[in-house]
């Protein structure tokens, strides 16, 4: 079995919320919202950052989430594809809508309605395993044996690639986003041919000169860094589970994989749970 890259246990924020999700850059984030939702705000101020940064869900956060214009966005960015989505988005939602019900002082038990702001989920895909956008559905999951019955609980996740070269339009339109893009394609081409600190050191220095988000990636490299090193060796550690499971052929491989990697010290329980649902969603059908 290949070594293992070491996994930081601690969840620290993706690269992607350090550039999204931080009061000190709230123009990038409406920058974002306008892209995707096809908006033209200007008044950045109006952002109201709703990130739970102690919402826990199978060892993985809330990404990105913040209210604008009576809308509620929840953001996630995912390098490996993951079609429970909509799952995890309706418990991020679930959760937010409690706390908003709660700072707003509504009272959902009375007769007047409570008024909600609307719900935009939306996964950044950054990955290699899906080239198109898609609409990740609840419904999707649910076990349906002839009952004919209808349910009652709908979420929809809209999936949007933004690797480098994909939706050029929403990466124009959002150039933080796009030169994001651009950084992720450019540490997995140096990674070829080096070591992922290498890879992400020189990426970093060969970020060009006109990039919004040259000055803030720079001035906050060694965290920069660090963001890039754990995210990637992630990725490649869901990799190497899909690859050993396909050679052990039965859902089996997958569990003693998994059982071996914890035991080892390469990979926390909470991430082998995470990973397990992930493989068999994807790769035991």
């Amino acid at each position: 079995m290949p070594k293992m890259a070491e996994i930081n246990r601690e969840h620290k924020d993706r690269l992607f919320t350090f550039l999204f999700g931080k009061k000190g850059h709230k123009e990038w984030t409406l920058s974002l919202y306008n892209a995707v939702n096809g908006t033209d705000y200007t008044d950045q101020d109006s952002i109201e950052f709703t990130t739970m940064e102690d919402a826990v869900y199978m060892g993985m956060k809330n990404d990105v989430s913040f209210i604008l214009c009576h809308v509620m966005n929840v953001y996630e960015q995912q390098s490996s594809y993951n079609p429970n989505m909509p799952v995890r988005q309706l418990m991020y939602a679930a959760k937010l809508y409690d706390k908003y019900i709660q700072q707003k002082k509504l009272n959902i038990y009375g007769r007047k309605l409570a008024r909600l702001p609307i719900p935009k989920l939306v996964a950044f895909y950054n990955g290699t395993e899906r080239e198109d956008d898609r609409i990740l559905k609840l419904s999707d999951a649910f076990v349906q044996e002839g009952n004919g019955l209808e349910w009652d609980i709908e979420a929809r996740v809209r999936m949007i690639n933004i690797n480098y070269g994909k939706n050029e339009s929403l990466l124009s339109l959002c150039r933080p986003l796009g030169e994001y893009s651009w950084l992720v394609a450019q540490i997995r081409e140096n990674r070829r041919t080096m070591e992922i600190e290498q890879a992400v050191d020189r990426a970093i220095q060969d970020i060009p000169q006109d990039f919004e988000i040259r000055e803030f990636l720079i001035g906050h490299r060694a965290e920069v860094k660090d963001l890039c090193i754990t995210e990637y060796n992630e990725a490649e550690t869901m990799q190497m589970i899909r690859e050993e499971g396909r050679e052990e052929g039965r859902e089996e491989g997958y569990d003693e994989l998994l059982r071996n990697l914890v035991k080892a010290g390469d990979l926390s329980p909470e991430k082998a749970a995470q990973y397990a649902g992930m493989v068999r969603q994807q790769f035991m059908r």
